[in-house]
């Protein structure tokens, strides 16, 4: 299901800009070797290959991207601008004026060594982790109990149902919906009479509170003409305000390329935290091809794309509570990155590994995996716990909870029978459980700069792992094999030394472990003894 599924998933690597005919620089992949990174939404048919034909474009990108590939031979190739790549006949091909400057290097002998220097070299960590809420705490989102029909009610009603059926209090992030329009920076009063006692009563539940937020400006608004009047938008060729069709219908966009636009949105958002005792926010929106820099102009001329998307990923920057979806650059920085929405699926559900390794690899280790069971709307139109199928939530549900962090958003009481919902609230504590050493691992990201996050080749180089894509390592010492299909079975591929399992039984490695028709509760994780 991996390599020979490359259409739709590499057409989405695009690292990194479309460019026309543009300078080049070849590479020659060395033999057997492989490589990672470029784009979050590519983990899927990592490693790329000698041999393998790969076009990378820039549209239709959906997640955190940056010019930097890493190989299992310890080199790394790197920009701080956009190229174009492409992987064919043995050879790694850069396009773009980037390529003048582009840093090749050999570091070293393994993934490792290759992520180690670079990081070190390109992006420090800064030495701060996210507030800690976000590893410690489970994640509640709105957006697919409510849509954009966001409500007070509603939120209360969520919370409601979490106290109800005995899930912890965690991170409330209230999507899209709960403004008067798109750029507004007020609640909705029709819909949320009432935010300050919302938000007060959610804190002393102890609830954080999370808002939704996008670059997007509806024309014809308040915030519009006011920022159409200081020149704080995109515009368009004709010098005019730049309209954009996306999810939500047409837009202008703001343009944080302008110093007076970033403080004026950073004052707003402000004002929400002082206001109403806001955490902080989801930062949506942001994808590169929203900026096609043949139709827009910026106040940075030079602005491409990327520059937009960089800006954005500094705006959530600016506060503690954040998140991402779509990222350029500032990586080492405590960020939060969740994967690009998923479908309802299983196919879906076997990307959450390699695409949140790749991630990881990429120098973004503080990472949530989409939401539980996939964060596509649509997939939960009119779902009942008769027309669902309720194991693959459950699965979904125990591949986060063993990740850094977990993000509901589809309230599983409201889909799962009370077999089923066990079952993840037993994922819950199993979280609680191994919890220590999750932190361990976020701990020493911070410290270090390495990800928290693992594929089987970052630590265990070179012993015929770089292709294992359904199992990872929490640090060095916790190597968690989830159920990700509807057979319920899963061949393990257990590294060197000594490995106490879920069930209390030590296997010694390297072997491999068949585990067939797995109870629905059961979630495989390993010790190293």
């Amino acid at each position: 299901m991996r390599k020979h599924i490359i259409t739709t998933a590499l057409i989405l690597l695009t690292t990194l800009l479309s460019f026309a005919q543009k300078p080049t620089k070849e590479f020659t992949i060395q033999p057997g070797e492989k490589w990672w990174g470029g784009a979050t939404a590519v983990g899927n048919v990592a490693p790329f290959e000698e041999n393998m034909k790969l076009q990378i474009s820039s549209k239709s990108l959906n997640n955190q991207t940056f010019p930097f590939i890493l190989s299992d031979k310890g080199r790394y190739i790197y920009s701080e601008t956009p190229f174009d790549l492409e992987i064919r006949n043995g050879k790694i091909i850069l396009m773009g004026d980037s390529v003048k400057t582009v840093v090749v290097n050999k570091v070293g002998k393994t993934l490792r060594h290759a992520f180690m220097v670079a990081s070190t070299r390109h992006f420090p960590t800064s030495g701060k982790l996210p507030p800690l809420a976000f590893f410690k705490k489970p994640q509640y989102n709105t957006w697919i109990e409510f849509g954009t029909n966001q409500s007070q009610k509603g939120v209360e009603e969520y919370v409601n149902g979490i106290e109800k059926n005995g899930f912890p209090a965690g991170i409330m992030m209230i999507d899209d919906g709960w403004a008067q329009y798109n750029g507004a920076f007020e609640f909705n009063h029709k819909r949320f009479p009432d935010p300050k006692k919302m938000c007060a009563q959610l804190k002393a539940k102890g609830f954080n509170v999370m808002l939704w937020v996008s670059p997007f400006v509806s024309p014809d608004s308040e915030t519009y003409r006011t920022m159409q009047k200081r020149d704080l938008l995109v515009k368009d060729k004709h010098n005019q305000p730049y309209i954009i069709r996306w999810w939500n219908g047409y837009s202008a966009m703001l343009d944080l390329t302008n110093p007076v636009a970033m403080e004026f949105v950073k004052e707003k958002l402000q004002y929400l935290i002082d206001e109403y005792d806001i955490d902080g926010f989801k930062f949506d929106g942001g994808d590169l091809d929203f900026y096609d820099p043949e139709k827009i102009i910026a106040f940075d001329k030079s602005a491409v794309a990327a520059t937009h998307t960089q800006k954005w990923t500094q705006l959530a920057s600016e506060f503690a509570y954040n998140e991402l979806r779509a990222s350029w650059g500032l990586q080492g920085k405590p960020l939060v990155q969740r994967l690009g929405d998923k479908d309802y699926s299983w196919y879906a559900l076997s990307l959450l590994i390699p695409e949140i390794t790749n991630l990881s690899l990429m120098g973004y280790p503080y990472a949530c995996p989409d939401m539980i069971g996939g964060g596509q709307i649509n997939s939960f139109t009119n779902v009942t716990p008769e027309n669902i199928d309720q194991t693959l939530i459950v699965r979904s549900a125990q591949v986060h909870a063993l990740m850094p962090m977990m993000q509901f958003s589809v309230a599983p009481w409201r889909v799962l029978d009370s077999v089923h919902l066990n079952a993840v609230k037993k994922a819950i504590i199993t979280r609680q459980k191994l919890m220590p050493m999750i932190m361990e691992a976020v701990q020493n990201a911070a410290k270090t700069g390495e990800p928290i996050v693992r594929n089987m080749e970052y630590t265990f180089a070179l012993k015929g792992f770089a292709d294992c894509n359904d199992q990872f390592l929490i640090g060095e010492n916790l190597l968690v094999a989830p159920i990700t299909s509807p057979d319920n079975g899963k061949l393990i591929r257990l590294p060197r030394g000594r490995w106490k399992d879920d069930l209390g039984v030590v296997f010694r490695g390297p072997r491999l472990i068949e585990i067939n028709d797995a109870p629905v509760d059961r979630l495989p994780y390993y010790v190293a003894q």
